[in-house]
């Protein structure tokens, strides 16, 4: 079996769009039930509590989770407010714990998928297991690794899997705290379709305004679900404040989202008129791109003739200001034609480098 065979018919038991929420960190039981309390009372549709029972952090001495009596706090959750549960493992011993306690569904973080050695040792401890297993995807933006953490997993005859999309790390300042990257998880979903994914908009923003933006932006494009987290008083929470909301704010969230549907039937013809001029215009974009490079071309022989390297501070200078201009014209953002501009850019150089 390979994962395109895959069916995770799991996901389906479960209302559309599947909301995971709670604590960022279980911190005391009273915390634990409070939140589970709320979240039931206000309505909104969540089927599945969430709390981070280890907590790998950056730095050591920091707070890193209560550990394994949490676990009972998840238990009391489960049997008195009727959730399903669901939290993080990072090592074999965690799992062992996690399975003891019962707990519904267990995710593996983006730390954890970056190191396959750590999850080979997952999915050999999580063996046969029946229970949903989803994988974050790694905190670089690499698909082979986040594929390839499937794969060690099903290798384990896990077959009931499912992806949690959380952003990538990035050492450019945004307006994320992990860029989304859209295409990578796009390009996952399309060689993969069969395997559900699920957005984390808490740790993409790393705040609480964004969050319904992020959200809807995933189920604009198919994603079955998110991870949001829910604390009872989120100032006060141990681990990530900032990003973490109340129930009541979770539920007003929620009702607000709009899920899509994939039927065009009725609007077929016009969306297909729309999409052939999209064709039309994106193949004259890569002819514009080709003959520019062939005048990159030359530039880098007049440069190679005379002895001159091939990139000019101030020329990238004077692109970087020109394309900021024209996103003010054209009412694109200046970030999307930056990013435009320097991928041409980068493939320019790589074009003269080559003579």
């Amino acid at each position: 079996m390979n994962l395109q065979d895959l069916k995770n018919t799991w996901v389906d038991e479960f209302p559309k769009p599947l909301i995971i929420a709670g604590p960022c960190s279980a911190e005391s039981e009273k915390q634990m039930l409070e939140t589970a309390k709320r979240i039931k009372e206000s309505g909104a549709p969540v089927p599945i509590f969430r709390a981070g029972i280890w907590k790998p952090r950056t730095k050591p001495n920091g707070f890193e989770g209560v550990g394994v009596i949490g676990l009972n706090w998840l238990k009391k959750v489960k049997e008195e407010y009727g959730f399903k549960t669901a939290t993080e493992v990072a090592n074999a011993h965690h799992v062992a714990a996690a399975l003891e306690a019962d707990v519904d569904i267990l995710w593996i973080g983006a730390r954890s998928t970056v190191n396959p050695f750590t999850v080979q040792e997952i999915a050999e401890a999580l063996k046969g297991t029946n229970k949903p297993v989803l994988v974050k995807n790694p905190v670089n933006p690499d698909l082979a690794l986040w594929v390839g953490a499937l794969e060690r997993l099903l290798g384990q005859n896990i077959t009931n899997l499912g992806v949690i999309h959380r952003g990538f790390s990035t050492y450019q300042k945004t307006k994320y705290r992990n860029v989304p990257n859209w295409q990578i998880a796009l390009d996952f979903k399309n060689q993969f379709p069969n395997i559900p994914v699920i957005v984390d908009p808490s740790h993409i923003c790393g705040n609480r305004t964004g969050l319904a933006g992020v959200a809807q932006e995933a189920l604009n494009v198919g994603y079955e679900g998110m991870m949001i987290e829910t604390h009872r008083n989120p100032d006060e929470a141990w681990s990530d404040a900032s990003q973490q909301i109340t129930p009541e704010v979770l539920a007003e969230l929620v009702g607000n989202l709009q899920l899509r549907t994939s039927d065009i039937s009725a609007f077929e013809g016009e969306m297909g008129r729309h999409r052939t001029l999209i064709s039309d215009l994106d193949f004259q974009l890569i002819e514009l791109l080709g003959q520019r490079m062939k005048i990159s071309e030359k530039i880098g022989n007049l440069k190679k003739e005379n002895n001159i390297a091939i990139f000019q501070p101030e020329r990238w200078k004077v692109i970087t200001e020109y394309a900021n201009q024209k996103a003010d014209e054209s009412g694109m953002s200046a970030e999307f034609i930056e990013k435009v501009f320097k991928a041409i850019h980068e493939e320019s150089i790589e074009v003269q480098n080559s003579i």
